[in-house]
């Protein structure tokens, strides 16, 4: 009667779990059922006194307890969110022996693989089934045992450190299997065997089974499901660490593996502590916010340094806490997109300022010369202006168009850069050819302020760039030595190289650039000032300059004092070997 009333109780228990329940909350209804259909017809079996009616009650138990240990570890390890592919073939391994092994429980009359012989027990009060195992019936009893075993070890490992919820489930249900299999045991090496052969599994099982099931239904511990866990957890992209009041991890989500180079050390049990030795900051975050809800952004010296930190305490029923959720956010690469996103805006500022200035140039600069020769040919047209008086000012309008012609170059060329792009045609080219070319094309001008314009240092020399590119560097570094050199001096254009490149060097003894302008020419700042002959400028030049090295592979340096004049020097990558070199 006891079997009977309590396998009924926890038959009906297991079916309200199956009912309520779904995913892999079932397979623990699927089990305790098992073990209810188990303990119910024993009970029938121990009704009988004919050994062919206790066998046929026994196939039917056998039902239940071939059933109970494949759902037991079915349970576990979807309980545990073991891999799914993993799960599948289990569960038919399980389910494969299961039916196996009742097939030769329900045929042991042909075979004797699981009985080899039985007969019946009337010493004692009640009359019991004796038998004698055969090889199958120690192979399905090591099934079981195994199947308990690895089911209890799948829980254990998982949840021995994790939150209240979860610990106190997984030792009910441990110990809900622990006491009946121990009586099992007991029951399998005769040491336990009431009246000859009673075995007492069932009872164990059922009464244990009866307390975890009303537990279960009353207390609701399976409403908070690990795979639903699981499935919140991943969907945060931040790392998720869930710590006890010992600073130990009891949980965590894939995410925060990424944020450690050591990606071992994030495991349940862990101490704060050891997980965080390599990032000191994170730890005097987690200990200096311990009592209050923080959130702060840290530079670490690794490949990843921006983290965002939101500590969380967790507080009990009584306000106390009972662990601290931190959230660890890698913001590496907002923090470098706001960076680009304000350096672009930066540049796009000085863009807009460079483009209202050239369009300053092209109203003023041009503008006004354009206009002036023009009056010049009305004025000597109608007379005003006679011929000699024409020649004498032809000198300044030649001058003037020379700047106008300079300054159209430059702008066209920025325009060709910053509109549609500039195509860059490298070639082998001979530098001092070059130097001496651009030499020659200044010289009317360098005399007009009597400036000489020494070369120095000429060898012949093989570089790969863009032909009209490098003679405007070239022509604009000289020309603007000369504007800015009083008379009588000289400029001086030098070269030298090593083994990887070769250096272009051009000075002046001018009065030199204050402080402020030459941080602003270094920056690539836009400024004009005007030239010892009041020579006007744009500021261009040298921004083309600038930009032109840089594309041919090389780099503009500018070195000045004050009243001691300036140095522009740029590299230029060499030709390593030239058929025209031995």
């Amino acid at each position: 009667m006891i079997l009977l009333v309590s396998g009924l109780i926890v038959g009906v228990i297991s079916a309200s779990i199956g009912f309520q329940f779904k995913d892999s909350l079932r397979w623990i209804g699927f089990t305790m059922f098992s073990i209810a259909v188990w303990g119910f017809f024993y009970g029938i079996e121990l009704l009988h006194t004919e050994v062919r009616d206790m066998l046929f009650w026994t196939k039917i138990e056998y039902l239940g307890l071939l059933s109970a240990p494949a759902c037991w570890m079915i349970f576990s390890m979807k309980y545990t969110s073991v891999d799914s592919n993993k799960v599948r073939l289990i569960t038919k391994g399980l389910l494969s022996f299961a039916l196996i092994s009742y097939g030769l429980v329900a045929t042991n009359s042909w075979h004797h693989l699981h009985y080899k012989s039985y007969w019946l027990i009337d010493s004692g009060p009640i009359p019991l089934l004796g038998i004698e195992n055969g090889i199958w019936y120690y192979v399905q009893t090591a099934y079981a045992y195994i199947c308990f075993f690895l089911g209890t070890l799948i829980l254990w490992k998982r949840f021995r450190f994790a939150n209240v919820h979860f610990r106190i489930l997984t030792r009910l249900l441990i110990i809900g299997g622990f006491f009946p299999l121990l009586l099992n045991l007991l029951y399998q090496t005769s040491i336990l065997k009431p009246f000859n052969g009673l075995d007492l599994t069932p009872f164990a099982f059922l009464f244990s089974y009866l307390f975890v099931g009303i537990a279960i239904v009353r207390f609701k511990l399976l409403d908070l499901k690990p795979i639903v866990r699981d499935k919140i957890l991943e969907m945060f992209s931040q790392g998720v660490l869930v710590l006890d009041p010992k600073k130990k991890i009891v949980d965590f989500n894939p995410a925060v593996k990424s944020l450690f180079s050591n990606s071992e050390l994030v495991r349940i049990g862990q101490s704060a502590e050891e997980l965080f030795k390599t990032r000191p900051k994170i730890l005097e975050f987690y200990v200096e916010s311990y009592d209050n809800k923080s959130e702060s952004k840290l530079e670490l010296d690794d490949i990843k340094p921006f983290l965002k930190l939101e500590l969380v305490p967790l507080l009990d029923k009584k306000n106390q806490i009972s662990g601290h959720l931190l959230l660890i956010e890698n913001i590496t690469q907002e923090i470098e997109t706001n960076e680009k996103l304000k350096q672009q805006a930066v540049e796009l500022q000085q863009l807009n300022n460079l483009k209202d200035k050239f369009f300053s140039i092209i109203s003023h600069d041009l503008k006004g010369p354009i206009f002036g020769v023009k009056e010049l040919i009305h004025l000597t047209q109608s007379g005003l202006i006679s011929h000699e008086e024409f020649l004498e000012i032809l000198p300044e309008v030649s001058r003037n168009m020379e700047q106008v012609a300079n300054l159209l170059e430059n702008l066209l060329a920025w325009t060709s850069s910053q509109l549609r792009g500039e195509h860059i045609v490298k070639k082998e080219l001979e530098l001092t050819t070059i130097l001496r070319s651009q030499k020659n094309l200044l010289q009317r001008i360098a005399k007009e302020k009597n400036i000489s314009i020494e070369l120095e240092n000429l060898e012949e020399t093989w570089v790969e760039a863009d032909k009209n590119m490098l003679e405007l560097v070239i022509r604009n570094l000289i020309s603007n030595a000369i504007k800015f050199s009083p008379p009588h001096q000289k400029v001086e254009v030098s070269l030298s190289k090593n083994e990887k490149e070769v250096t272009v060097c051009v000075r002046d003894f001018g009065v030199g650039i204050e402080e402020e302008n030459l941080t602003k020419l270094n920056s690539g700042t836009s400024f004009t000032t005007r030239g010892q002959n009041n020579e006007s400028g744009t500021g261009l030049g040298l921004i083309l300059a600038r930009e032109y090295i840089f594309k041919n592979g090389g780099k503009l340096t500018i070195n000045s004092k004050v009243g001691e004049g300036s140095k522009f020097c740029f590299t230029l990558p060499l030709v390593e070997t030239h058929p025209g070199v031995n």
